[in-house]
């Protein structure tokens, strides 16, 4: 009898916000899940809803190791373009809430998390400290050849790409040779570099997302604040800890596919 009584208080998730600052004041360890719609708000397109192209291209075409290896030109031109789009980007008061949070609660002994799925760094700009950016970094490079990860925030990435990148349709590709292309500063390595984001197809860091299921499982609380919820595995870090019981809050413009499974 308890079930179908179960079902309903799910279809129906409360916006009680009293009830929320209840649960909020109890909780010792909160993990805060952001996405995207976080990052829209300083003017960083979201490459998902309308107006999502750069060029003829959606971010789902170039953001693939296939493209990569077809035109690794083009796709380093695509992530030049956000690289110095994201230099002009500030933290919004979202991002500062969140840092502002976790500053607070670190004071009373309890703990904030932030599993973001953005490559923007802007939470990291705003002050929060114990991030898992669990897609990676625009401002971080990988080798094809060696493996090595380096942070990079030279402006431009590379000589070749200076004033490139521009994300109008009627702009032809630069059609880079690669060997002008980043390259690898390794002594002796020279490899391509490619930007160190997981891209569609490719699977999670095993140690990021380790460390993510660590905090899932230690969580007494979990905020989905600006995301969609469609992308996996990130779309099912929340569910998950709503299947155990935990409360979760969700912060969107519009409900979204995994509403209905939060509390």
């Amino acid at each position: 009898s308890r079930k179908p009584k179960f079902c309903v208080e799910m279809a129906r998730p409360s916006s009680n916000m009293a009830d929320f600052r209840e649960v909020f004041a109890k909780s010792k360890h909160i993990a805060i899940i952001t996405g995207a719609g976080v990052s829209a708000e300083s003017g960083v397109p979201t490459f998902r809803g309308a107006g999502g192209f750069w060029r003829k291209w959606q971010a789902q075409e170039l953001a693939t190791p296939v493209s990569f290896a077809r035109n690794p030109s083009r796709v380093w031109e695509f992530y030049h373009y956000r690289r110095e789009m994201m230099l002009s980007k500030h933290p919004n008061p979202a991002h500062i809430a969140i840092a502002e949070c976790e500053k607070r609660l670190s004071k009373q002994g309890r703990s904030v998390v932030v599993i973001t799925q953005n490559i923007d760094e802007l939470h990291r700009k705003a002050g929060t400290k114990h991030l898992l950016e669990i897609h990676g970094s625009l401002f971080k490079t990988r080798c094809t050849n060696c493996g090595n990860v380096t942070a990079n925030y030279k402006s431009p990435i590379c000589p070749a790409l200076a004033g490139k990148g521009a994300p109008d349709p009627e702009i032809q590709d630069a059609a880079i040779p690669v060997e002008e292309l980043p390259q690898c500063e390794e002594e002796g390595c020279h490899g391509l570099l490619r930007p160190h984001v997981v891209w569609f197809g490719e699977a999670l860091d095993p140690d990021v997302l380790a460390e993510v299921e660590k905090e899932l499982d230690l969580c007494d609380l979990c905020l989905v604040v600006g995301t969609s919820s469609v992308v996996y595995p990130a779309a099912m870090f929340a569910p998950q800890v709503s299947a155990r019981g935990v409360p979760v809050a969700e912060f969107n413009t519009e409900a979204t596919p995994a509403t209905n499974r939060f509390r």
